[in-house]
């Protein structure tokens, strides 16, 4: 005789109901196709919008529930566990906020897709090492796991929307030589930012590797200069 189940196990299984009943074979082809490489994922075609909706109605969910998302081959049901930690990490205390950050830093190597790195490390890891040490960030772009690089890169979305762009220069520095075009993006969008910010310490960075920069980070990072300046800096004439 199976076990009854728990409240615990009761809030899951209605999350999870929730968020399928949302599904949507058509639009799973496409996120399928869109993802490029998306391995052995299962999408439900669960919209953006649709996925948020859900885990307002469940961010109480308790924390065994979550990392059961994280851990799930579901596209979906993993966005819907980053959606909720980031939703609890603003909402909270500082101590609740160090216990999510411990969590999703030991757990990260559920994250294995763009938007789980997107959807989250900016709206946690950024936030909570906003003003404490950020030897964590060069550890993990270091690191041999792709979605560790690219969460050291864009968690630095914070720090820059702060005024504070040292960090995403020298990460960016320390990818240059990186093999992932996922990280030239990731590079590349983080370093438009700081143009948004500091336009002199972009063009700076810029003078000093755009010659050997990887192509895709260098048109991200210039995606907002005027057209001329574009093409000059795409010649190599600058």
């Amino acid at each position: 005789m199976p076990a009854a189940k728990t409240p615990k196990d009761i809030v899951y299984t209605n999350a999870v109901r929730a968020l399928h009943a949302h599904a949507s074979p058509e639009r799973a082809k496409v996120y399928r196709w869109y993802f490029k490489d998306p391995g052995q994922d299962v999408f439900l075609g669960v919209s953006t919008r649709e996925m948020r909706q859900v885990a307002r109605e469940f961010r109480e969910l308790p924390m065994a529930g979550v990392l059961r998302l994280m851990r799930s081959p579901v596209h979906e049901e993993r966005s819907l566990a980053h959606a909720i930690l980031r939703w609890r990490f603003e909402k909270g205390a500082e101590t609740e906020r160090g216990k999510i950050f411990n969590l999703y830093v030991r757990n990260r190597r559920y994250i294995h897709s763009w938007d789980g790195v997107d959807d989250s490390a900016p709206f946690i890891v950024g936030p909570y090492l906003l003003d404490r040490d950020k030897a964590l960030l060069y550890q993990l772009a270091r690191s041999s796991r792709l979605w560790d690089r690219r969460i050291a890169m864009v968690s630095t979305l914070c720090f820059i929307r702060h005024g504070r762009i040292t960090d995403t220069l020298n990460l960016a520095e320390l990818l240059l030589d990186d093999e992932e075009d996922l990280i030239h993006k990731a590079c590349g969008w983080m370093l438009r930012e700081v143009g948004k910010k500091e336009l002199a310490a972009l063009k700076r960075f810029l003078r000093l590797h755009c010659k050997t920069m990887p192509r895709t980070m260098l048109r991200y990072a210039i995606e907002r200069f005027p057209e001329r300046e574009r093409q000059r800096y795409l010649k190599g004439l600058i």
